[in-house]
């Protein structure tokens, strides 16, 4: 069980994911989470720099969908204006959401990369699927709501855990 919160890539933001890299090993669709993955959680609109990074993704020949478990509201009034995709309470880690966002992408779990900031329902969700999974730090842990800060405390058990058992390094850990 503890196996499956263990990311395949740990990075501080989405800026340092190798997309080059990534793109020739054969992936085509990023499924990302919204929330302290790309914008802290109350942060309506993408900063300037996140617009760089979308463009650079599709540049590339990536397919990108947001799949996050906010309300429609928040999800639609950030990735409409921006024509992206989403998927809204998605209830991750449900295997649903990322079948779905897959779908919609026409690919395959041996083609798609999931990112997100929470072990809990980004990493164990993608992972269960067999996509390859990158946790970023989150952006602005002073935002989150109870739910997310509750799924942090777990998320801690489960780095002890992982550290005891060897799968977990610091020295893996993003500078």
């Amino acid at each position: 069980m503890f196996e499956r919160l263990v990311p395949k890539l740990r990075v501080n933001t989405v800026f340092d994911i190798g997309l080059e890299e990534l793109y020739q090993k054969g992936y085509r669709g990023i499924i990302t989470d919204l929330d302290n993955t790309l914008v802290g959680a109350k942060a309506p609109l993408a900063t300037p720099e996140l617009l760089l990074w979308f463009a650079k993704v599709k540049e590339l020949g990536f397919k990108l969908i947001i799949v996050s478990n906010n309300n429609m509201d928040r999800v639609s009034r950030f990735a409409t204006p921006l024509n992206i995709e989403f998927v809204h309470q998605a209830r991750k880690p449900s295997n649903t959401p990322f079948l779905k966002a897959m779908k919609l992408m026409g690919l395959t779990p041996e083609q798609t990369i999931v990112v997100g900031d929470q072990m809990l329902t980004d990493v164990y969700g993608g992972n269960r699927l067999g996509l390859y999974t990158v946790l970023v730090l989150p952006i602005s842990v002073k935002d989150e709501g109870i739910g997310t800060r509750i799924n942090r405390r777990v998320e801690q058990i489960a780095l002890t855990r992982l550290r005891k058992q060897g799968l977990w390094h610091e020295e893996d850990k993003p500078q």
